[in-house]
């Protein structure tokens, strides 16, 4: 069983930024990817960003693109996502996600592992 925690979380003003991390811990830790979701009130649970395990190969959601990145370290067990330029419609609860299944996997079911989610609020 794996266990994600993620930390960083909290309130801050429009343009300001945000590190949100993750660490993993519990059997050998060794995804395929990890991603970053985000979820609001009422909908459904929205990619963010991922990272390869291996080779580090990245991927971005348009609407994050630029202001976002995500990063890994492997002897850590640690994935972070460095938020830059934050916008009041960013505000949203991120959940840190691990996948053990080949392919490019963007949604939500395909990953096996959640963090808590902790929240993020934006202030105008």
């Amino acid at each position: 069983q794996v266990q994600l925690v993620e930390s960083g979380g909290g309130l801050v003003q429009a343009g300001d930024s945000l590190r949100l991390s993750c660490a993993a811990s519990g059997r050998t830790f060794s995804p395929q990817s990890v991603g970053w979701f985000r979820q609001a009130p009422g909908k459904e649970r929205e990619f963010v960003a991922r990272i390869t395990w291996i080779g580090s190969n990245t991927y971005y959601a348009d609407s994050v693109k630029g202001r976002f990145t995500i990063s890994r370290d492997n002897l850590k067990n640690t994935v972070s996502l460095q938020m830059n330029s934050l916008k009041p419609e960013d505000t949203v609860v991120y959940y840190c996600a691990a996948s053990y299944r080949y392919g490019f996997v963007l949604t939500a079911n395909g990953y096996d592992y959640w963090g808590q989610g902790p929240q993020v609020t934006v202030s105008s």
